[in-house]
């Protein structure tokens, strides 16, 4: 269904080729997974094959890419949407109309679809992914995982042959995902169609891919082959795989299940220990109060008296599914919302502070950082380092204080490169350090992990305990359970704008099935929640 014949593209200006000796096929009625690490040109090969590239984004492709035996070099991106249905890393650079139901049908619109069969087609994909209720919503008042919901659904909605996706479930809460897995998987047995998918969050999918394709870094051939043969050799593997490594496990297991299995002796060696405890922040006056807080957006009640209190120090994980109010708490803690009705505060002492929808944005500054899940609107200049020494100059930091930040998290990133240039995940690293350069005493991040991989994840959680360890609040809204596992002192989950649990992390996630990091899974009813726990007690376990 899709051939790639010794396909390499370079793009103008770039020190290397984004890709190189690409020879591989991919079967008809087959789930494909495309992983590697940030940056190492997994959109360019997502791009190749809708005709993106090099139609749309320039630079010069060599070789020939397929599709159901249309050349791309011949065919333009227009003339493959009968056969290709792609939905981007960023579901809001796709939409063309203002609501649920007129974008669901505007790719049937476009192919003229009978309108009677566009009807019955919007309705089957209204109750596949879950959007029934949302039919009528306008698409800018949605949350970020609705709006990757519907973005999908207006590709399905086409019945194209090969369903071409660029992490599809990074902003989706783990029901969701499994939704949105659930629906493809579908497609790929009962339909045949060809899903070609590229994600980060390998523990969501990797046990449904019949083939992986393993870029290793940039302008390098890539590896092809079963699941269970790349996953050990990969730079980036699911906790479960990691697990499954430390444990001397073969064949590596890919799902929970198949560990869980596995796990019976690692469990009784494991009986006598116990995880490390995490170090809880010193008691102090809070750096944010949040009090029966209501937050409406138009006729829809965002927040629905939603309390939250953040001390220095603490690391505070908000949960919940899509919708359910994560993302306007946070922008309320910077005064993007007014309060129908509450009180919110940031900084100071008890009782003290500042009212952020009250305060001048360079004031707030000193108080908290917000780092949003569209972490462009956080980037204007054209380089790299025009960023950088903007970000220095609105912080009163010294110069190179952001730069050596984004080298941090950023390695082999050059000074010139535009910001509209580097992969979703690289976009966040500068954005991240942009707000870190001002070293706010609360740092909240809106889903952090979106388009990271798991060395750079590794890097954010280094860098998030730093900051705690100097005193730093944090607050980050997330559906990665893995990071909240990683870091978090506390569990906040939302529902419906109300906060309906708020515990330790261990207690919160482990008694939630939804909520509860693989390794969790795995070695339940044991307390261990991460890799590096198990790793750091076998390392002192006889």
């Amino acid at each position: 269904m899709i051939r790639f014949e010794q396909v390499s593209v370079a793009y103008e200006g770039a020190a290397r080729p984004a890709l190189s000796g690409v020879d591989l096929t991919v079967p008809e009625g087959e789930l494909c997974l495309l992983v590697g690490p940030s940056g190492s040109g997994k959109s360019t090969l997502l791009g190749a094959v809708s005709g993106l590239v090099p139609h749309f984004t320039g630079g010069t492709l060599r070789g020939r890419v397929t599709v159901a035996g249309r050349d791309t070099r011949t065919h333009k991106p227009r003339e493959l949407a009968d056969v290709v249905g792609t939905v981007g890393q960023d579901p809001m650079a796709h939409f063309v109309t203002d609501t649920v139901e007129d974008e669901l049908a505007y790719g049937m619109e476009s192919l003229g679809v009978p309108p009677d069969t566009m009807r019955r087609r919007v309705e089957e994909t209204l109750d596949l992914l879950g959007l029934a209720e949302l039919r009528d919503r306008p698409i800018a008042s949605l949350s970020g995982g609705q709006r990757q919901r519907v973005a999908i659904g207006s590709v399905l909605t086409t019945h194209p042959r090969v369903l071409v996706l660029d992490e599809p479930t990074s902003a989706l809460d783990p029901a969701a995902a499994e939704e949105v897995l659930a629906v493809l998987q579908r497609l790929v047995h009962d339909l045949g169609t060809t899903v070609l998918m590229a994600e980060h969050r390998l523990e969501r999918v990797v046990q449904y891919a019949d083939q992986v394709i393993l870029l290793p870094s940039p302008g390098t051939a890539p590896l092809v082959g079963e699941p269970a043969e790349i996953m050990p050799v990969s730079p980036v593997q699911p906790p479960v795989v990691a697990l499954g490594g430390l444990a001397g496990w073969s064949p590596v297991p890919l799902s929970v299940r198949d560990a869980r299995r596995k796990a019976g002796p690692l469990r009784e060696r494991l009986a006598d220990a116990a995880p490390r405890a995490v170090s809880r922040p010193a008691p102090g006056a809070p750096v944010a109060e949040v009090s029966r807080l209501v937050v409406r957006h138009g006729r829809v009640e965002a927040l629905r008296g939603a309390g939250l209190v953040v001390r220095p120090g603490e690391t505070v994980a908000l949960m919940g599914r899509n919708g359910a109010g994560k993302s306007t708490l946070l922008a309320s803690l910077v005064g993007m919302h007014q309060p129908a009705s509450g009180s919110v505060r940031v900084g100071g002492t008890e009782g003290d502070g500042v009212v952020p929808h009250r305060t001048r944005p360079a004031e707030l500054l000193r108080h908290v950082g917000l780092v949003p899940q569209e972490p462009r609107d956080l980037l204007y200049a054209d380089t790299v380092a025009a960023e950088c020494a903007a970000a220095d100059r609105d912080a009163d930091a010294a110069p190179g204080t952001c730069r050596a930040l984004v080298a941090r998290l950023l390695p082999d990133v050059a000074d010139t490169t535009h910001p509209r240039d580097l992969s979703e995940g690289q976009r966040l690293a500068l954005a991240l350090s942009v707000v870190l350069t001002a070293r706010p005493p609360l740092l909240l991040l809106d889903e952090p992990t979106r388009g990271l991989d798991y060395a750079a994840k590794a890097r954010l959680v280094e860098v998030v305990r730093e900051l705690t360890a100097d005193g730093h609040a944090t607050v980050l809204a997330t559906h990665d359970v893995e990071l909240a596992a990683e870091l978090a002192h506390r569990v906040v989950i939302l529902a419906e704008g109300e906060v309906v649990a708020d515990g330790p992390m261990a207690e919160v996630v482990v008694s939630s099935p939804a909520f509860a990091p693989q390794v969790a899974k795995v070695l339940a009813p044991l307390p261990w929640l991460t890799v590096p726990q198990v790793r750091e007690a076998l390392e002192t376990t006889p």
